[in-house]
């Protein structure tokens, strides 16, 4: 003998997870982070459109703050992976490394470009995002000295100032051109031109290449 089917209607909805609750935040935030400034987003607004209370949202995060820098730490780490994954088909020799490498985080900041606005915004007020920041910077600049170093011992770059000062001047550059492209101050490279242009002024500096 069978059983007839329970009718779903008038079911409950199945209750929210941790896990549902702290991509909530993370959504709600970056959503309202494209219509207003960090300063402009309240917790309120978050634990609000999240479908939260304002003591749940403290359960997850201790302040807007750590929201982002949540959500920055996961761009940076989306961006660290996708540019491994596009190196792993380029040989150690191909220049078409470089420009793999500045694509990987251009193409995530742009994307998240609310994101990366509130995070330098931040940067003026947060210990922690400085914190973050610098860190951050400094395995870059480590990542691209030794690269430099790597094109210049095998003979395929030329020998010049120091590749530490070289990479960080690159890398601080990169910082600047993109965020006045992001944040459309002027005088600002267009969006569909930065990343051209910075690798042309990377592949200059590090082979002596004008106009690459």
């Amino acid at each position: 003998m069978t059983t007839a089917a329970r009718p779903t209607h008038g079911r409950r909805a199945p209750r929210a997870t941790g896990e549902d609750r702290e991509r909530a935040i993370l959504e709600t935030f970056e959503r309202l982070l494209e219509e207003r400034s960090l300063h402009a987003v309240s917790v309120d607004d978050v634990a609000r459109g999240a479908g939260i209370s304002r003591p749940t949202f403290y359960f997850y995060f201790a302040s807007k703050e750590a929201v982002l820098l949540s959500l920055f730490e996961r761009m940076l780490a989306q961006a660290r992976a996708d540019r491994d994954a596009r190196m792993q088909a380029l040989a150690e020799d191909d220049p078409q490394r470089w420009r793999e490498g500045i694509a990987a985080f251009h193409d995530i900041f742009r994307s998240h470009r609310a994101v990366t606005l509130a995070g330098a915004e931040a940067r003026a007020t947060s210990q922690e995002m400085r914190d973050l920041w610098s860190r951050v910077m400094g395995e870059w600049v480590d990542e691209a000295a030794e690269a430099i170093e790597g094109e210049r011992a095998r003979g395929a770059a030329p020998d010049g100032v120091p590749a530490r000062a070289l990479a960080t001047a690159l890398l601080a550059m990169n910082e600047q051109v993109l965020h006045s492209s992001f944040a459309g101050h002027e005088p600002a490279l267009a969006e569909d031109q930065a990343l051209d242009v910075l690798l042309a002024v990377w592949l200059g500096a590090v082979y002596g290449v004008v106009g690459a």
